[in-house]
């Protein structure tokens, strides 16, 4: 099966320092793959490089089977590639339906219409979207008096309506409630299962990554020191070294919890 993401050799040096040093790894169709590693690992420039905004020092990036190193994002963004942020990026003045309509604009090339008129364009798509996020009941409601949750929700709507076959999420749960997170990273790993898009994403929470990641990577300084089975990244001598200065990883009872 052919991957949907591959970094081969992947690496951005800023002067002396090496934020990314020749990682390498793949992704598959329909997989929820975990980054994790200490702040300063160098999670966000490897994101940064897979989604155009940092161009590699050296390496090359794949989507599927094709080399998109150093295309703009926006390229990368109309080849199948999503992204959300830590920060949620969305449209506070606007409904919460009219945030979906406008992505669904952008993706149906029809930011021309951006005129009053343009609210009644793809209402049953946004709404369809807003109901796999379990938004639909929200649709109404102005962005801007929103719990955090729910933007975070309303994000992967608007992510989803260019139907990605990748997203990548930039600590998705960040800000959150425990309980919150959990629910949230459920709904991502529910979308993966239905869907068929894959997910790379970035996450400080072990009880989240440990109880939804089908497999995760460790960076450290850079490196690319684990990349596993979540089991085995849990028992991995190194990985509770660097990562956790030695001490021991949650049991699976509590990421299950």
């Amino acid at each position: 099966m052919t991957p949907i993401l591959e970094a081969r050799h992947l690496s951005r040096h800023f002067g002396a320092l090496r934020a990314v040093d020749d990682v390498s790894f793949s992704l598959a169709p329909g997989e929820l793959l975990a980054l994790i590693g200490p702040n300063g690992a160098g999670k966000s420039t490897c994101f940064n490089m897979l989604m155009g905004q940092l161009r590699p020092t050296a390496g090359t990036v794949i989507l599927d089977g094709t080399d998109i190193t150093g295309k703009k994002p926006r390229h990368i963004w109309r080849m199948g590639v999503g992204r959300t942020f830590q920060i949620t990026a969305t449209y506070a003045s606007m409904t919460v339906a009219e945030n979906v309509q406008v992505a669904l604009l952008s993706h149906h090339r029809r930011t021309f219409a951006f005129l009053p008129y343009a609210t009644r364009l793809y209402r049953d798509e946004a709404r369809a979207l807003l109901d796999t996020v379990g938004m639909a009941d929200q649709a109404d409601r102005h962005a801007a008096i929103l719990a955090y949750g729910d933007l975070k929700r309303l994000e992967i709507a608007m992510a989803l309506a260019h139907a990605p076959k990748l997203l990548l999420m930039d600590e998705p749960t960040a800000g959150m409630a425990p309980r919150e997170r959990v629910a949230l990273m459920q709904l991502v790993a529910d979308i993966v299962a239905e869907r068929g898009v894959s997910v790379l994403f970035t996450e400080h929470d072990m009880d989240v990554v440990f109880a939804h990641a089908h497999r995760i990577m460790v960076l450290n300084r850079g490196q690319l020191i684990a990349n596993g089975a979540v089991e085995a990244i849990r028992a991995d001598p190194k990985v509770q070294e660097v990562y956790l200065g030695g001490g021991t990883l949650f049991s699976a009872e509590r990421a299950h919890a």
